[in-house]
């Protein structure tokens, strides 16, 4: 050892290798503290159960804390995260009063051995805390309408997490090509985002503080439909919890919820809706048709783009499907237009006709409680919602992937998302 003096320093270095506490190592205490105080920990312990082969002596309880602390770590993999943890594995797991910390490849097994039972086992206790915790009253925020009465806001939508795949050797002697990724991936929409497949993730967003209240994902595109019915559950529950009725709420949703047939899915639940349309048909109908060709109820300028939209309100419409009598349902229908740009693969949003690109907005909000300009306004602001799930991936980035079955990696995601939500609560 080797001492450097002076008269108001004294420097001391070593050779031995002394690692350092990690900088995300004093949120862990603080969520390991939360996390026993509310009971947590032993209600995972007792609720959340998996039977399986070789468990050795570790139970449930070790994993969750394991991918507890991934979450809030932030390291970009769980390898890079085994690895700044081992120096400090006795502390972190006594934190959660656990004794040993599991190797990665005994974390692997469990995942995939994650069965549907205890996924919605922990999903439950996640929604549980939703509901028991969080922001009430005035605090919970809210968007007055021209009646002056208060719609609590919720976003659904999803993220897309891509996944490489190289090329496979096949030929006729060789075995059927097997790719690690089958169960979990599938091919979709993948946005920006490089890769052969894609898993998407749908989440739910109260938009004024911000509360986390569920995360639903499935290979490829997603099944949307459920994850949507079952994302309204989980919003109708959030309600209930706080005295108010799902007429108080006002999903916004974007164009992959626009199509008629969900929404006649939707609207028994009592929710409101605000959501882009898709089903660029509704454009010829008479309605429609004639209120085109009456002046614009005015000019919107979107704040970003700086594009300037005609904006016609034309009220609401019942009999979209008079074929269809048992799947009637009235909707409001808000369409905007703009001239179109010269190159008409600028065109990505709407549909291009006869010089004009179109857009549809439907809402069960009628136009005493939302008028057009600011349905259009309150839509834009899913912009926000946007950047929310943007910063979410920064600080956390619940789609890195931890395993290579769905429930395992669901299972991952959900503690993602509950770990967040406790370290940003009220």
């Amino acid at each position: 050892m080797t001492n450097i003096t002076a008269p108001l320093i004294e420097i001391q270095t070593c050779p031995a290798d002394v690692p350092t506490i990690p900088p995300w190592f004093a949120e862990v205490v603080v969520l390991a503290r939360h996390f026993t105080q509310q009971g947590y920990l032993a209600a995972i312990s007792e609720q959340v159960r998996l039977a399986r082969g070789r468990a050795g002596s570790f139970e449930v309880l070790d994993f969750v804390v394991i991918l507890l602390g991934y979450a809030v770590s932030g390291e970009r993999t769980l390898e890079a995260f085994f690895a700044r943890l081992l120096p400090f594995a006795l502390p972190f797991m006594a934190l959660f009063s656990r004794h040993r910390l599991p190797v990665p490849s005994t974390l692997s097994r469990f995942l995939a051995a994650v069965d549907r039972p205890c996924l919605e086992a922990l999903r439950q206790l996640f929604l549980q805390d939703r509901l028991q915790q969080g922001f009430t009253g005035d605090r919970m925020g809210g968007f007055q309408d021209a009646q002056d009465n208060r719609l609590i806001v919720f976003d659904v939508d999803g993220t897309r997490q891509a996944a490489r795949q190289r090329a496979l050797a096949r030929a006729s002697d060789l075995p059927p090509a097997r790719r690690r990724l089958d169960a979990v991936c599938a091919p979709g929409y993948r946005g920006r985002k490089r890769g052969e497949v894609v898993r998407t993730r749908t989440t739910v967003l109260q938009a004024h503080t911000q509360e986390w209240l569920g995360t639903f994902s499935n290979p490829g595109n997603g099944d949307y439909v459920e994850e949507l019915l079952a994302a309204a559950q989980a919003i109708t529950a959030y309600l209930s919890a706080r005295g108010l009725s799902p007429a108080d709420a006002l999903l916004r949703l974007d164009g992959l919820y626009g199509s008629l047939a969900l929404l006649l899915r939707l609207v028994p639940l009592g929710l409101g809706f605000l959501v882009r349309g898709r089903d660029y048909r509704l454009l010829d109908h008479a309605l429609v048709q004639a209120r085109l060709r009456e002046p614009a109820d005015g000019s919107v300028t979107h704040v970003e783009t700086q594009v300037q939209r005609e904006l016609f309100d034309v009220g609401f419409i019942s009999d979209w499907q008079p074929e269809r009598p048992e799947a009637a349902i009235s909707f409001r229908v808000l369409v905007t237009r703009r001239v179109a740009p010269a190159d008409p693969k600028q065109v990505t949003v709407g549909i291009l006709r006869d010089g004009w690109v179109y857009e549809l907005f439907l809402t069960s909000q009628p136009a005493s409680s939302l008028p057009a300009a600011t349905v259009l306004e309150l839509y834009q602001h899913r912009g926000s919602f946007e950047q929310v799930l943007s910063d979410e991936d920064e600080e956390q980035d619940p789609d890195r992937w931890c395993s290579r079955t769905p429930c395992g990696q669901e299972f991952a995601q959900i503690l993602s998302q509950w770990a967040q939500s406790q370290l940003s609560r009220p």
